[in-house]
């Protein structure tokens, strides 16, 4: 349940469960210092987008505005973010005159050199990537996901986004996977194991954990699309992922570019309060009708 005494003593009411319009900066130094529990977030792509607001970013005149101007943004977010909160931040690459810029390792980049603690790399794999026509290069399917901290000491439920075991299910590439498990003579005891009597009982429960194994940082995850626009929106499962193992229960997520508001529909359905902003007021209005109806997706 919402421990809804606990938000009144931080926050202003009229910042909490909402989609605030305005420049991501301004809106963002309305917020007290180290009140946000996670932040997830994916900002406009470097030319890839025109979003028609005069604040916005993304169609800067060269990639070092860009990236500035994103810092200056997550400069602010780390100052909301509680001490062990979380940042994840997505980000896709652009090619401009068929070179490509690595644009997410240079924004992650420049964060670490802000302070921020890099934790992993996140590869977004997407099963259902546009086909391209592209002949002298692969076909791009995938993006990065960024995991940030503030300390070392952050909160992270590893449980809560578990993964099942491949080694034991039909999919196991290993030699006779399935048929290890609790099984005598299941592993040769002649390899590394050698000597290890007890390796088919007592062990495994000690390697195995029953709700599974540690996520791994390839996620496939299917593109979403919005009824309300024609484009692709922020699918609601990799949000979900970054909110379980990210956000405690009770917790605030924010996301300073919410666009279709994906973010916020989310945190809404696993009981977490979000925040919402973004410069386009179109936008803004349509995370709101989101919200209200649950999903559109």
């Amino acid at each position: 349940m919402r421990d809804e005494n606990n938000i009144n003593e931080i926050f202003n009411r009229d910042i909490i469960n909402t989609i605030k319009f305005g420049n991501a900066v301004d809106v963002l130094k309305e917020i007290p210092s180290s009140s946000v529990n996670c932040i997830i977030t994916s900002p406009p792509y470097y030319k890839q987008r025109d979003y028609s607001t005069a604040v916005q970013i993304g169609n800067e005149a060269n990639v070092e505005e860009y990236i500035n101007n994103l810092t200056e943004v997550f400069v602010e977010c780390k100052r909301i973010l509680k001490q062990d909160g979380t940042f994840w931040l997505n980000l896709g690459d652009k090619y401009i005159d068929n070179e490509l810029l690595g644009m997410p390792w240079r924004v992650a980049i420049a964060q670490i050199n802000s302070k921020w603690i890099l934790r992993s790399d996140i590869i977004w794999h997407k099963p259902n990537a546009m086909p391209s026509p592209v002949k002298n290069r692969p076909t791009i399917d995938h993006e990065y996901i960024f995991l940030f901290v503030k300390s070392k000491e952050y909160f992270y439920n590893a449980d809560a986004v578990r993964e099942p075991y491949i080694t034991f299910s039909d999919k196991s590439r290993m030699k006779g996977g399935r048929n290890h498990l609790g099984k005598a003579n299941g592993t040769p005891e002649n390899g590394k194991f050698a000597g290890v009597t007890n390796l088919h009982s007592g062990n495994w429960d000690k390697i195995f954990n029953p709700l599974g194994r540690n996520r791994r940082t390839v996620w496939e995850i299917p593109l979403s699309k919005s009824r309300d626009s024609h484009f692709a929106v922020f699918p609601e499962k990799l949000v979900e992922i970054c909110i379980l193992a990210g956000c405690p229960e009770n917790g605030i997520v924010l996301d300073p570019f919410i666009g279709s508001g994906t973010t916020a529909v989310v945190a809404n359905k696993l009981g977490r309060y979000y925040i919402g902003i973004d410069s386009n007021p179109e936008y803004c209005e349509m995370a709101k009708k989101r919200l209200i109806q649950g999903s559109l997706l």
